[in-house]
């Protein structure tokens, strides 16, 4: 693989992660909202997947996002009858969102994001000791 091309599958790489983090960041944000009315379901976490690609221009392969599915497991509860969105026994729906697996998704994201950035600074000084090599 040429420097051009791994500096452009890590370009990918910390697009998609990037797009991660901003996700993560929602869900953190949306992690104790609850609904307007009795009965209906608050923010349901959001999981992002990525999917390898090939780009027409350089046929080097990249890093997209595939799709943003909605997390199935079920929604956390808790006992507040005072809230307006409380059922009839008093229990209000939380989203699926545990703050603490988002901090770690995000630190994950970031060393990702992070490893792509320093192979493009690799690339690059490799690009730069070439040219001087030939000077």
């Amino acid at each position: 693989m040429d420097l051009e091309k791994s500096m452009i599958t890590a370009a990918s790489g910390m697009r998609a992660q990037s797009a991660r983090m901003r996700l993560i960041a929602e869900n953190i944000a949306n992690a104790n909202s609850t609904s307007n009315r009795p009965g209906e379901d608050p923010y349901r976490r959001k999981v992002l997947t990525f999917a390898q690609a090939l780009d027409q221009q350089s046929s080097a392969q990249v890093v997209e996002v595939d799709k943003v599915s909605l997390d199935k497991s079920p929604f956390r509860e808790k006992y507040d009858p005072g809230n307006p969105a409380a059922d009839g026994r008093g229990y209000v729906k939380l989203p699926n969102v545990n703050a603490l697996i988002e901090m770690i998704d995000m630190k994950e994201a970031q060393r990702s994001y992070e490893a792509n950035l320093t192979s493009i600074e690799s690339a690059k000084h490799m690009i730069s000791r070439t040219v001087d090599l030939l000077r």
